[in-house]
């Protein structure tokens, strides 16, 4: 008896990726591709109307985030299985999002044959971690320091990336430059220094440099008086 197709809702505020994995999933045997929805209203939406077995969801959405949005399907539909499909590679949205009851996570540089497998197995109601993901999370517990061992995770406290950009932010650099120094897109920077704003409870970088320097994450020399 040929198992039922797995049913797909792709939320994310790019179009672009939605219409991707619309093409990819059109040669999937066991997957179908439900629809596409830009933020949590379409989804919810979307969602009262159609039958869906698994969401892909991104995080970085305008309105709520990709968190917030996974706790609302948990909540209304418990039965669906979310897996996260996103940028974001630090350990505290890894935490909030598995936390917000996702069954699963991935970054978006992982390869279809991965996202398919993911599919799968979350759809079995099982747990799947992408092998980056796997070595960020390890990667993080052979760093973390000794007496972090047995604490909780802390959403608030700044990843080691996250220091590194405020450092760079804290010394003038602007968004190209922080991206060609570390090697990664300016997109990634934008959605860091995002994150920073919201982990250090600042709206500017005035706000951010005091709270830097309150905190010794820089030295009065760093201190910058630009806006972010």
């Amino acid at each position: 008896m040929t198992k039922p197709a797995i049913s797909v809702l792709v939320i994310d505020d790019h179009q672009l990726i939605i219409d991707g994995l619309k093409l990819i999933f059109e040669v999937e045997q066991n997957i179908v591709f439900a629809g596409g929805a830009n933020n949590m209203e379409e989804a919810l939406n979307f969602l009262s109307k159609n039958q869906v077995d698994v969401v892909l969801a991104d995080i970085s959405m305008p309105g709520h985030s990709g968190i917030e949005v996974t706790k609302k399907i948990k909540e209304i539909y418990p039965e669906i299985q979310v897996l996260a499909l996103t940028m974001h590679e630090d350990i505290a949205m890894i935490s909030a999002m598995i936390e917000a009851g996702a069954s699963g996570y991935l970054l978006k540089r992982a390869n279809m044959n991965e996202v398919v497998e993911a599919i799968h197995t979350v759809a079995k109601k099982k747990k799947y971690l992408g092998g980056e993901v796997q070595a960020i999370l390890m990667d993080d517990l052979i760093h973390r320091e000794p007496t972090e061992a047995t604490a909780k995770s802390n959403s608030g406290e700044l990843t080691r990336r996250e220091k590194e950009i405020l450092n760079l932010v804290a010394k003038e650099f602007n968004n190209e430059e922080i991206a060609n120094k570390l090697f990664i897109s300016e997109r990634t920077v934008e959605t860091h220094r995002r994150n920073i704003f919201t982990k250090t409870n600042t709206k500017s970088i005035v706000g951010l440099i005091k709270y830097a320097l309150r905190t010794g994450l820089i030295s009065q020399d760093n201190e910058a008086q630009t806006d972010l």
